[in-house]
């Protein structure tokens, strides 16, 4: 137990006297951190920006799913070193190395949810929007949009861990944020301290990650909060259809309380 104690109270000694150099910004393990921050969610927000688009896509022309999947399988299946080393002639030590590969290997955890969480849209709610005169892109905002939201952060959330991982393995290429401290620091120099330290904040910095993507699906799906967990079930995604459209109807200024009293022979006011 003396030995443990003695090895952990070192890790914590050099964790602290390395933390950051006010003299020295890129030296530390703070400029590394954040390196691997910016690294890690740079490429998650590219993939996702690509992904919605893409997934639009697929579920408007169903043809193009099945090749853009295989596609990005097939990419997926490229080992990441190899990537990052072809990329250099073309982006230098720059971050683009790095976060070009990531955001194309998130794509390949993004797009299925994407498709997955529009194509599970009720039918009658994708008919409802239209006749309260919701155009595409409205309808897409306001109504799909929402309904999709646990699906598609359902696989945000695999793809922020995967890639925050990921991320260590570009120190190879002179990026990395904590994999210089794993790698460079520790395993070359055989010293156990920058290894942990840089295993226990990848690990730290990813769950803190989740429970901020977890939080955002809280805020964003009031509706499951009094469904009970199974806001993925089919009562959940009832309710979600429901509240959405609802919402909708009102901020379209649609959902007035005697346009609902109405019967369903009679004209409704926002359909003329």
């Amino acid at each position: 137990m003396g030995g443990a104690w003695d090895w952990t109270a070192g890790v914590l000694d050099w964790g602290v006297a390395n933390w950051s150099y006010p003299g020295e910004p890129d030296r530390g393990i703070l400029p590394r951190l954040t390196e691997h921050m910016r690294l890690a969610y740079l490429s998650i927000l590219i993939g996702l920006a690509v992904a919605v688009p893409l997934g639009l896509a697929c579920v408007r022309w169903k043809p193009l799913y099945p090749p853009v999947l295989t596609g990005v399988n097939v990419l997926y299946a490229v080992p990441s070193i190899a990537l990052f080393f072809l990329m250099l002639p073309y982006t230098g030590f720059s971050d683009w190395t790095a976060v070009v590969p990531l955001a194309l290997y998130t794509l390949v955890i993004l797009l299925p949810n994407v498709v997955d969480g529009l194509r599970q849209v009720p039918d009658h709610v994708r008919q409802a929007a239209v006749a309260m005169g919701f155009g595409p892109l409205r309808r897409l905002v306001l109504v799909e949009m929402p309904v999709a939201v646990p699906v598609i952060i359902a696989g945000l959330r695999v793809a922020s861990v995967a890639t925050i991982s990921m991320v260590s393995v570009a120190s190879l290429v002179g990026l990395g944020g904590l994999g210089q401290l794993i790698l460079s620091e520790g395993f070359r120099r055989q010293f156990d301290a920058p290894i942990v330290v840089g295993v226990l904040l990848t690990v730290l910095l990813a769950f803190v990650t989740d429970a901020l993507l977890v939080l955002a699906q809280y805020l964003l799906t009031p509706w499951a909060r009094s469904d009970g967990a199974g806001g993925g079930s089919g009562r959940g995604r009832r309710a979600a259809a429901r509240v959405s459209a609802e919402a909708a109807a009102a901020r379209a200024g649609a959902g007035t309380p005697d346009a609902d009293r109405t019967t369903p022979g009679e004209r409704q006011p926002w359909t003329s």
